[in-house]
């Protein structure tokens, strides 16, 4: 079966819009002190067409600000890139060129490389002869991949609680790289549309497996107590959201054989995937409702 294709820019421009000020903060600093961060005003999406390659390209994201203490606006575009392109500064320029044309405002390119490939990224793009230089165009980059998870851990940053996802970590580490995720969003302390919105990103790229997730539930509970029990709520929290889809999916499923066949089928499937992550039979009782009986049957 084949997976579902994950539509990687929206994902990026739902966070980043978001987190448009927090994203500055974290990976352009020194772009951050300049921006008035006050006077942010999201624009709407550009669609260009190359018509030498016979494509259309969707512009990500443009930011338009302010200078501190200048009068003028200026505007910020962040292009994210999921795939290696060999053109792509060129792409860079022309979006850059057609923006101006229609703006004519200063404009500040900036590259997001998510990828898992190892790339020296190029950020520039140079037309030139031996005697003159036409063309030195220049744009900032984040290549993902490059980054040491670890580094940024201890920023109290959403944007660094989702892209720890796309980081540079091993197999080996994905279960300590999503504990030190769910410790993130506990300090983060945010209202519940963006805590969803970041964990949903997170899960899209990194995904652990049953094994690893009892591994990650061990490893919590093992934690400072404080800590390990407000880590161990938006586990559960989650998981139980997980299965009231799965039951939902269930009935919808079951539209067709009988809505209640539909509705016990969702709840079995759920239970099986409870008991192979380590939920005692009360606890999956209490979620889904069904008899300690019947629960017993299927833990067997």
């Amino acid at each position: 079966m084949a997976k579902p294709r994950i539509d990687h820019d929206r994902l990026f421009k739902e966070l980043l819009s978001t987190f448009f000020e927090e994203f500055l903060l974290l990976f352009f600093p020194n772009v951050y002190e300049h921006i008035d961060v006050h006077h942010l005003s999201f624009l709407t999406e550009e669609l260009f067409t190359d018509v030498t390659a016979g494509e259309k390209h969707r512009v990500d994201l443009l930011v338009e600000t302010k200078m501190k203490g200048e009068e003028g606006l200026i505007i910020v575009h962040v292009e994210h890139q999921s795939y290696a392109q060999r053109t792509f500064p060129e792409r860079m320029f022309l979006y850059f060129s057609r923006l101006f044309q229609k703006y004519r405002r200063r404009i500040l390119p900036i590259a997001i490389f998510s990828y898992d490939e190892h790339h020296d990224e190029p950020s520039s793009l140079v037309v030139q002869f031996p005697f003159l230089t036409v063309l030195d165009f220049r744009f900032l980059t984040v290549e993902l991949r490059k980054l040491p998870w670890r580094a940024y851990i201890r920023h109290d940053n959403p944007v660094a609680a989702a892209l720890l996802s796309k980081m540079g970590y091993n197999e080996e580490e994905k279960v300590e790289v999503k504990k030190e995720f769910l410790r993130m969003l506990v300090r983060l302390e945010l209202d519940e549309a963006k805590q969803r919105l970041l964990f949903g990103f997170f899960e899209t790229y990194l995904r652990l497996s049953e094994e690893e997730e009892a591994k990650l539930r061990n490893e919590v509970s093992q934690m400072e107590t404080k800590e390990a029990k407000q880590v161990m709520e938006l586990i559960v929290s989650y998981e139980q959201r997980g299965m009231e889809k799965g039951i939902q999916q269930g009935v919808k499923q079951g539209m067709k054989q009988g809505r209640q066949k539909g509705i016990e089928e969702g709840k079995l499937d759920v239970v099986k995937r409870m008991l192979a992550k380590g939920y005692d039979v009360d606890t999956i009782h209490e979620l889904t409702g069904l008899p300690v009986e019947k629960i017993e049957r299927v833990k067997g």
